[in-house]
C-alpha cells in the first residue's frame, strides 16, 4: 500500500522502518522539513516529503505528532489522498509534560482522538498510542504464536478499522477492537491497557477494567 506518515519521532520512525521493510511505499514528513529526513530515507527507502505532501495517493495516513501540534498541521492535509483512506491517530494527551491544558478534552469531555478528529476533519482510528516504540521493531511475532502481543484499536469507521487491524497483523501483532472513538478513553495514559505487553485476552480484560476518570497527574 501507499502509506503517508506525518511525524518522524520514535513511533513514526519505527513504523517507517517496519512498513518499508514489508514492501509498502512510504512517504514520511516531520515539522523540520524533508532535508532533515535524509538519514531515515537512506536507511529505509522511504520518500521524505513535507507534511502537506505526505497523504497524496495514500491509502493509510498516520498522524504521530505531539497532540498540541495537531492544530498547526497544514490545511488541506488530505487533498489527494486515496478514496476511503484510513487515518491512524497515535496521540496521547500529556497536559503537564507537553501539551498544556486543552479545555475541550478536560471540560467538554472529548476523548483525545475525538479532539484530533475534529481538527483534522476526517474520522480517525486510534492505535499505537500505548505501544512502546522499540516494540514495533523488537516484538513482532507470527500469527498464532502464543506470545504474540495485541494492540487495542478504536474507531467509528469499520472499513478503516479493518484496514488498520490488517496492517497491524502484518506488522506482527494481534489486535483487539476497543470500540468507537468515544470509547477510546479506555486506552489513554494511566489506564490498565496503556503500555501493556500482553495477548488479546489480557488486553480485552484491561480495556474492560478502565475507568473514565482521568487521574490528577494527567490533568492540566
Amino acid at each position: 500500500m501507499k502509506i503517508g506518515i506525518i511525524g518522524a519521532g520514535n513511533i513514526g520512525g519505527n513504523l517507517t522502518r517496519r512498513l518499508t521493510a514489508l514492501g509498502h511505499d512510504v512517504s514520511v514528513a516531520n515539522s523540520r522539513g524533508p532535508h532533515t529526513l535524509t538519514a531515515l530515507a537512506e536507511e529505509t527507502g522511504a520518500t521524505p516529503v513535507t507534511a502537506g505532501e505526505a497523504a497524496r495517493g495514500a491509502e493509510v495516513v498516520v498522524v504521530t505528532v505531539p497532540l498540541k501540534a495537531v492544530p498547526d498541521l497544514p490545511s488541506g492535509l488530505f487533498e489527494g489522498a486515496a478514496d476511503g483512506f484510513a487515518l491512524i491517530d497515535t496521540n496521547n494527551y500529556y497536559p503537564r509534560e507537553r501539551d498544556g491544558r486543552i479545555a475541550a478534552i478536560e471540560d467538554d469531555g472529548l476523548t483525545e482522538s475525538r479532539w484530533v478528529e475534529e481538527h483534522l476533519g476526517h474520522p480517525v482510528i486510534k492505535a499505537f498510542n500505548g505501544t512502546y516504540a522499540q516494540d514495533i521493531l523488537d516484538k513482532p511475532l507470527p500469527a498464532g504464536d502464543p506470545d504474540r502481543m495485541a494492540l487495542p484499536v478504536a474507531g467509528d469507521d469499520e472499513a478503516a478499522k479493518k484496514t488498520v487491524r490488517a496492517l497491524i497483523d502484518q506488522l506482527g501483532f494481534d489486535t483487539v477492537d476497543a470500540g468507537g472513538i468515544d470509547d477510546s478513553w479506555r486506552q489513554q495514559p494511566d489506564t490498565p491497557v496503556y503500555g501493556l505487553r500482553a495477548g488479546a485476552d489480557a488486553v480485552t480484560k484491561a480495556l474492560a477494567e478502565a475507568s473514565p476518570e482521568r487521574p490528577a497527574s494527567f490533568r492540566g
